[in-house]
């Protein structure tokens, strides 16, 4: 007797309505004693004092630096000694700015520190207020890094700690010692104390509120943003599938499909009609079809991997095939949704199921032992805690996700709005980026809990242990060509994580290094002005390089990055065909409604 098919090779095969609305299994942490009720309440109601941060993963690494400090005199007297030479400069330097308002500085700021860079900070008493600070941040990263014993995920907790605090103290942040505030504030009277007081007021309004910040009215899904024609052909519980209408009377006959991450909504892809990658594609005779993932709810909370895997990746491809028959897809993904669309890729590889043409990976991720300062709230204490969060929850709220984000660049995402909003007074000039990343998405708890303990904790993907429908896959399965780019600071998925798709077996790989962030670098039109990139090509076979030598062996190109990546989907074309029909009625994929439909709107 044959055996009967899983849900998952359903899905290869045949598309039927109903795979949408299977009932999910009760979803337990642990498979061995699910942890007591209380215990999760109690976490759960901790969680909402401490911002979803575990009490415990802290005091852990706190201590493991503290004992191991303790009992370390050696590193006691460097840091003393150090103490003693920065005293000595700040000293030097403050004797010789009296005299010499130009002098040479005794400690410049990190690159990537831009607070103390206006002419208002080199003058006295403010170069002495910001010189002493920066020494002291300085001195307090040596008493935090380079202890023998600590563990690496301990020192950068403690270490980003120890940031957090000193950014809350810095002097920019407080009107008495930032010289550009209390110019503003004489020059004005004090009227822009008001105004940001009136600032204050109307973001604490929208925050009680669960209003979208201020400005974020001007760039409206399907009015502003999002406006590329297309349709929606398709609807299950997690996705919207959007075909976008043609605009050249001929197309190329391998259509795109792009899966955006859920953790976002997927107009970073079709944001204003100058940015919009994806109009940009069809601009260029591109069928193009993209994933709208559903908002989750409390209800969705026991959606899984396989769940996104089956209705999000699998179901799409189903539709597109169903919509441009006998062509094989060119595949997209973007951050989450490319480390789901290699799984995929993967899982189709093991089968035999040839459908899909060419994969692109967009800042995304498939391994994750240098998954970048995200790690630091990933340990096995904080993802206990996060789940019993989640059960209580039933998902992880766009907010929670958000505080962790900005925590990474504090200065940057929380004090330097703080000053510019509150102290001077004055309101950023929204964009249509800044209110994408403020329309953020849930993610359900058993989902994220897989995510995070599988992927993130420990690295079953690039590990070979990972496994869908029962079987173990492997990414070394995958034979189709194979373009990643990357973004130089992404914060999120760094590049060297990225670069590391290099090190599995055999796919023939182009690799692409562009400026900018895991955002910005990715939304990189024609005509934007100091982008720049790298890219080369390995064929299968090509022994490895190092991402160090890779990044010195290949020189900067001016200009976008996306022609040099829409050259090389085109590279694997078969040809110019008439467009086909918006949806198949007939194959059961009718459109549904104008995009940017339903999904997207939920808040």
């Amino acid at each position: 007797m044959d055996r009967p098919r899983s849900n998952l090779e359903q899905a290869l095969r045949v598309h039927d309505p109903k795979e949408a609305h299977l009932p999910a299994q009760p979803w337990t942490v642990s498979d061995v004693e699910p942890p007591a009720t209380i215990d999760r309440l109690i976490h759960a109601s901790m969680g909402r004092a401490t911002g979803s941060i575990s009490p415990v993963s802290l005091a852990l690494a706190y201590l493991d630096w503290a004992l191991h400090l303790a009992e370390s005199p050696g590193k006691w007297q460097k840091l003393g000694e150090k103490a003693m030479r920065k005293a000595a400069r700040f000293a030097m330097y403050s004797v010789h700015a009296q005299t010499d308002r130009d002098c040479d500085l005794c400690i410049e700021p990190l690159p990537q520190d831009r607070r103390f860079r206006g002419e208002a900070w080199r003058r006295w008493p403010f170069n002495l207020i910001h010189q002493s600070f920066l020494l002291n941040q300085q001195w307090w990263h040596n008493v935090t890094t380079g202890i023998g014993g600590v563990s690496a995920h301990h020192e950068q907790v403690v270490s980003f700690i120890a940031r957090q605090l000193l950014d809350t103290i810095s002097p920019v942040n407080y009107i008495a010692t930032n010289p550009e505030v209390l110019d503003t504030t004489v020059r004005e009277g004090g009227v822009n104390l008001l105004r940001g007081a009136m600032n204050f007021l109307e973001d604490y309004e929208r925050t009680v509120a669960g209003k979208p910040p201020a400005g974020f009215e001007d760039f409206m899904p399907g009015k502003h943003v999002a406006i590329t024609p297309g349709k929606v052909v398709y609807r299950n519980r997690l996705i919207e599938l959007i075909q976008y209408a043609p605009t050249t009377k001929e197309v190329h006959a391998e259509p795109i499909l792009i899966i955006p991450a859920w953790i976002m909504k997927y107009y970073i892809l079709d944001l204003s009609p100058h940015n919009s990658l994806v109009r940009y594609l069809v601009s260029r005779g591109h069928t193009v079809f993209i994933a709208s993932w559903h908002n989750p709810t409390a209800q969705d909370r026991d959606l899984d991997m396989e769940d996104y895997l089956r209705l999000g990746v699998l179901e799409a491809l189903n539709a597109v095939q169903a919509i441009v028959p006998q062509r094989k897809i060119n595949t997209v993904g973007y951050c989450l949704g490319g480390t789901l669309l290699a799984m995929a890729a993967a899982y189709l590889a093991q089968i035999g199921d040839e459908r899909v043409n060419s994969i692109t990976l967009l800042a995304a991720q498939t391994d994750f032992t240098e998954a970048g300062e995200l790690t630091l709230f990933i340990d096995d204490s904080q993802l206990n805690f996060l789940d019993d969060i989640m059960w209580n929850q039933g998902f992880l709220d766009n907010r929670q996700m958000a505080g962790a984000f900005q925590l990474l660049r504090s200065h940057d995402l929380i004090w330097s709005l703080v000053v510019q909003q509150y102290l001077l007074g004055g309101r950023q000039t929204v964009t249509d980026l800044m209110a994408w990343n403020a329309d953020a998405t849930r993610m359900p708890a058993r989902m994220h809990s897989e995510y995070l303990h599988r992927l993130f904790l420990k690295n079953d993907l690039f590990a070979g242990r990972y496994k869908i429908n029962g079987r173990p896959i492997s990414l070394g399965d995958i034979r189709v060509p194979l373009f990643a780019v990357a973004t130089e600071t992404d914060h999120v998925a760094p590049w060297t994580s990225v670069y590391k798709i290099n090190l599995i077996a055999d796919p023939d790989i182009t690799f692409l290094l562009t400026n900018g962030g895991h955002n910005a670098g990715i939304v990189s039109e024609p005509g934007h002005k100091g982008r720049h990139y790298r890219m080369a090509h390995s064929p299968s076979g090509t022994n490895y390089i190092d991402a160090e030598n890779w990044f010195l062996s290949n020189a900067p190109v001016e200009g976008s990055w996306w022609p040099a990546w829409a050259g090389w989907v085109e590279k694997h074309a078969s040809g110019m065909t008439p467009p086909p029909e918006m949806g198949a009625r007939r194959n059961g994929y009718a459109a549904l409604g104008d995009a940017p439909g339903s999904y997207v709107m939920e808040r």
